[in-house]
């Protein structure tokens, strides 16, 4: 016996049910649920589709969709950490290695004088503000598009929201500048290390919260063949 299209559209709805919120997700789950429940009926054929339905379900365990949705999240995670670094190594290649360069050389030489502090809170301060205002400018593209297509996809929503955690990451460290009251208090070789934080920190920000949002049609297309906006 084979699934119905009703059925089909009926594990959609079970899906959300059970809190699996996003469409790939749900996708890969109705799959799995409509095999396992033909295989139920080719062993037990007198069965209705909703006592199919249940035991399919009931092999996944106490914690229904969880452990799934966890790994899921996981493997997301991990395909856009290897989108970003991907970006961030093209700055340490030409020409774009003469932009980065260039960062660390300014950041250098501003914090070479006798106002360091006043740099450093400078730079955090425009990088945080810029981060906030962008957060809330992709939170609201991220509505538009969830409310285009009608549906929410894993990876879409890592790329609009993860920049808005890398935000907050930076605002939580600006307490600690305080630290560095003047420019006697850095060695050379301080100055040199945090130049060069201070330039991956903005190579970062720059990638997370405009370079890979403005990529999200590419990278989504590139991750899910069905996906269209």
């Amino acid at each position: 016996m084979k699934i119905k299209e009703t059925q089909i559209e009926d594990l959609y709805a079970f899906t959300r049910q059970h809190f699996v919120e996003h469409y790939d997700l749900q996708t890969e789950l109705v799959d799995h649920l409509a095999n396992d429940i033909e295989t139920i009926w080719i062993e037990q054929p007198k069965l209705s589709y909703i006592e199919a339905r249940d035991m399919a379900f009931k092999k996944f365990g106490i914690f229904g969709f969880m452990d799934v949705a966890s790994k899921r999240q996981k493997a997301m995670g991990k395909r856009y950490n290897k989108y970003l670094w991907q970006e961030f190594k093209e700055w340490f290649t030409f020409p774009k290695l003469i932009i980065t360069l260039s960062i660390c050389l300014g950041l250098y030489v501003a914090l070479s004088f006798n106002f360091v502090s006043y740099v450093l809170i400078t730079v955090y301060s425009i990088i945080t503000i810029w981060s906030f205002y962008k957060s809330i400018q992709l939170n609201r593209q991220f509505k538009r598009r969830k409310k285009i297509s009608k549906k929410k996809w894993m990876l879409e929503e890592i790329i609009f929201k993860q920049a808005g955690v890398s935000g907050l990451l930076l605002m939580s460290q600006l307490p600690s500048l305080h630290r560095f009251l003047d420019a006697s208090s850095l060695s050379i070789s301080m100055i040199i290390i945090v130049s060069t934080c201070s330039t991956l920190i903005i190579l970062w920000m720059y990638i997370s919260f405009e370079l890979l949002p403005n990529k999200a049609e590419e990278l989504l297309n590139d991750t899910y063949p069905e996906f269209s906006l």
